[in-house]
């Protein structure tokens, strides 16, 4: 984990410049209107659990090291006889980052991980749902810096969702590239 003590924290840049930013741009009224990043989901599906009995263990390593939490264990709802796939079964990760952890992750995500993407041009602005929030997917784990390469075992993609208290993907997308993250031009 990066340490918080040498540089202002991102939730306290977002406070000082970013509120006061988005509440000249769409004329907020209250400084509760303004859109704050709510929560941070974080997924893995792993299809290849059904043969490989370690990818769980391998996976949930991977993500406590780049969140700091502990994910659970998804498993499946219903068989699907085509994919081998019985009820109960674990199938996927999946983990909710809130409060410091949540700005800390974004921070890393923003600042470290994406520039280090082979090839970066940004991320997507069409990745919004319709009432501001934002989905990402990761090709690699590979990209945090706290994943040792010597310590995996395969390469796995996350998909990672910023839910935002925004009411459009306007305002969701404007408070995103104030705090950081790199939209790719049009």
């Amino acid at each position: 984990m990066v340490s918080t003590q040498s540089r202002p924290t991102l939730k306290q840049r977002y406070l000082d410049e970013v509120v006061a930013q988005l509440t000249s741009e769409f004329n907020y009224a209250n400084p509760m209107q303004v859109p704050t990043l709510t929560k941070i989901s974080v997924n893995i599906g792993l299809g290849e659990a059904l043969e490989n009995a370690n990818a769980i263990e391998s996976a949930t390593n991977d993500l406590m090291a780049i969140t700091g939490q502990r994910p659970i264990v998804r498993r499946a709802k219903q068989a699907i006889s085509n994919f081998k796939l019985r009820e109960g079964n674990p199938i996927g990760l999946a983990l909710t980052l809130r409060g410091e952890r949540m700005w800390d992750f974004y921070y890393r995500l923003v600042n470290i991980a994406l520039p280090r993407v082979r090839d970066f041009r940004g991320v997507s602005p069409n990745s919004f749902d319709g009432r501001g929030n934002f989905s990402l997917g990761i090709t690699e784990q590979l990209i945090f810096p706290e994943v040792n390469f010597d310590t995996i075992d395969r390469v796995r993609g996350l998909q990672i969702n910023i839910v935002t208290s925004a009411l459009s993907d306007e305002e969701g997308k404007r408070l995103l590239e104030l705090m950081g993250m790199p939209f790719a031009e049009r």
